[in-house]
């Protein structure tokens, strides 16, 4: 399972390291884009069967699709690592999760932040999702990949599914360390999943005060934003 997430930085150490990420965040010009990374082992195919329903979400959530940019990135059996295209209506994300099927393996979370990270190097990303379960990886790395898209002002919004205490602890740390946001959902909680997906994607193109009027009186987006406004 790998090393303890019991013992961590001083929260004082990470206010510090937050308050950096966001001073040197930057916006960047057209549309904004959005990586969506999901675990796509074996036992992920339910969630994953679950989230192609529900992808036209983070479009409609904007209110013109010409806004917002995905990329689809996923890990599966050994060592795969795939990620689409950028693309910016529903109907070509659909055609590029549905091509996919989940397959045994590890989890390679440290490839996803590590790719996004390069993408940012030649187009800038605005925000991370990152949906899962677990984590089999070394953690210390991943939060320091986490604290470098902190500092390049790129969010994760870690979506965790099930009761897995460490694979939630592991998500909690990456989200904070990056400056982002983490929440819990199952999949007997479809509108939980679309309300985060859509806040992600609200946030991706309108920052933090859109996501403030897109929460209303929704007390789960509510809890992303006062988490981003730390």
């Amino acid at each position: 399972m790998g090393k303890s997430l019991k013992t961590v930085s001083d929260s004082r150490e990470i206010d510090t390291f937050l308050n950096q990420a966001r001073e040197l965040a930057t916006t960047s010009a057209g549309a904004a884009r959005l990586m969506f990374a999901m675990d796509a082992t074996a036992s992920r195919s339910p969630t994953w069967d679950h989230a192609c329903q529900l992808h036209n979400e983070m479009f409609l959530a904007t209110g013109d699709s010409g806004k917002l940019q995905i990329q689809l990135c996923y890990y599966r059996g050994y060592r795969e690592f795939h990620y689409s295209r950028w693309v910016n209506q529903p109907e070509a994300l659909l055609q590029e999760m549905n091509a996919v099927t989940c397959l045994g393996g590890h989890t390679q979370i440290g490839r996803v932040l590590e790719h996004a990270l390069r993408e940012h190097q030649n187009h800038s990303l605005n925000v991370v999702v990152l949906v899962g379960d677990c984590c089999e990886e070394p953690l210390d790395p991943l939060c320091e990949l986490a604290g470098q898209l902190g500092l390049l002002g790129i969010p994760l919004f870690c979506f965790h599914e099930g009761d897995d205490a460490h694979g939630r602890l592991l998500f909690e740390q990456l989200a904070r360390l990056s400056g982002g946001a983490f929440a819990r959902f199952d999949l007997h909680s479809a509108d939980r999943l679309k309300q985060l997906l859509s806040a992600a994607a609200v946030y991706a193109t309108g920052g933090i005060k859109a996501l403030e009027e897109f929460a209303g009186k929704n007390r789960d987006i509510l809890a992303l934003t006062h988490q981003l406004n730390r």
